[in-house]
């Protein structure tokens, strides 16, 4: 057998990255190229989104750029799904601004770092198969749950309420609002509606068309030339560094750890469910079939890379990702080229980056929160049995009301439970 043989011989190994199976499936000149128009789109959206992510976990923009260019990168080269587009994503905003807020970025540094350990631990003990026994109504519950947190957590930022620290907890936020509603900006509210109505209006005429950037570009324009007094990025956070920082080891010891560990695990098991919830639905538009241990494992390294370099936690993401299979992306490399092209973006154009109205990028993470929710299979959900719905509306109300957290250990709590219940009525069966 021949190099080139056995090279051909391992594509089906279970934890060999995808990156490596693709190209060696043979790797034509127009394949490069539909993955370099998915990849330099992708790059172009998530750059705002990014900067989103961050600025409402409650830190600076530049922590999400990192995290979209080293997690993203890092998630396409050693990752088991073909089309994942990684990177910081709605789903963990809530969980960090919560962590943040209490313990600071030290903590979620080392939260990060050793959430990226636990996903190559569950990926190496194969329970990348477990995650998939989570029954559906509890993911759906979860998301949709997830969706109205974030949803209300855009509220001050669209509105230009001046509240100096928003609460973690749903009702306590929502009476900050009533409180505070006579801090409303009238033309921030005006800025934010406008973003909000481009960016629906052009997902409606096509998801190709990244409405996000247009709405941003047009808003910042808008904002910058009438010199309006409202927020930005540069009034409130100052410059956005046009480069990566030097990788540096989060500060760490036993004890440490040992009080940051509960957090990790939300973040891994988050981040796990979230992946591959993400690698699943791009299977079903593709064809192809994700290799879920490797993929953890590949997420698990992607996010020991981004603590390393001052970023926030990652996983796939679904918008993301689906954005770039509809584009024509095929392989790794187009999210290999989606995270390089982040890095030119903000090389050459962080100036103008910071222009950007924070009502705009609460419009683009209200959106995002939408398309989260999937409110029609909740409602088709709500109509299936008595446990469908008993299930679908505790993991709706844990997500909303008890913390992120509590909810993302209730649901793998579901899926042991799901899992030994298959178990044990098979061989009955």
């Amino acid at each position: 057998m021949n190099f080139l043989s056995r090279v051909k011989a391992l594509k089906t190994y279970p934890s060999l990255p995808e990156v490596i199976t693709a190209l060696c499936e043979g790797y034509s000149f127009s394949s490069f190229l539909n993955d370099l128009r998915a990849g330099i789109t992708v790059g172009v959206i998530s750059l705002p989104l990014a900067m989103v992510f961050a600025i409402h976990s409650g830190l600076t923009p530049e922590r999400g750029l990192y995290t979209s260019i080293v997690a993203g990168f890092l998630i396409s080269l050693l990752g088991g799904s073909r089309v994942q587009i990684g990177g910081p994503a709605g789903a963990f905003v809530i969980l960090v601004y919560a962590v943040v807020q209490k313990h600071g970025y030290e903590w979620l540094a080392l939260a990060t770092l050793l959430a990226g350990g636990l996903l190559i631990l569950f990926g190496i003990f194969r329970l990348g198969s477990l995650i998939h026994h989570v029954p559906k109504p509890v993911v759906t519950g979860f998301t949709t749950g997830l969706a109205l947190v974030l949803m209300t957590s855009q509220i001050k930022d669209f509105l230009g309420l001046s509240i100096d620290n928003l609460a973690p907890d749903l009702f306590e936020k929502i009476g900050q609002y009533i409180a505070h509603i006579h801090t409303l900006n009238p033309l921030c509210l005006i800025v934010s509606m406008v973003s909000l109505s481009i960016i629906l209006y052009l997902q409606k005429r096509s998801k190709k068309i990244p409405g996000a950037i247009i709405a941003i570009i047009i808003t910042g324009g808008l904002t910058a030339f009438f010199e309006l007094p409202i927020e930005t990025i540069d009034t409130k956070f100052g410059k956005i560094a046009s480069e990566l920082p030097p990788p540096t080891l989060p500060f760490f010891s036993l004890e440490f750890a040992i009080r940051v560990l509960p957090d990790a695990v939300s973040i891994a098991l988050l981040g796990a469910l979230e992946s591959l919830l993400s690698a699943t639905i791009a299977d079903s538009m593709t064809g192809f079939r994700h290799k879920p241990n490797c993929e953890l494992i590949g997420q698990g390294l992607a996010n020991i890379g981004s603590s390393l370099f001052g970023g926030i936690p990652a996983t796939g993401a679904i918008a993301r990702t689906t954005a770039n299979i509809q584009i024509g992306g095929r392989t790794p490399v187009s999210g290999i080229i989606h995270a390089a092209t982040v890095f030119v973006l903000i090389a050459l154009f962080a100036p103008l980056a910071e222009k950007m109205p924070l009502g705009a990028l609460a419009a683009i993470l209200m959106v995002v929160a939408w398309n989260m929710s999937d409110i029609g299979h909740f409602l088709a959900v709500l109509k299936g049995t008595r446990k469908e719905r008993v299930l679908l509306i505790c993991s709706f109300l844990a997500t909303a009301c008890l913390g992120l957290g509590l909810a993302v250990q209730l649901g793998l709590l579901a899926a042991i439970i799901a899992f030994l219940y298959k178990k044990m009525i098979k061989p009955i069966a």
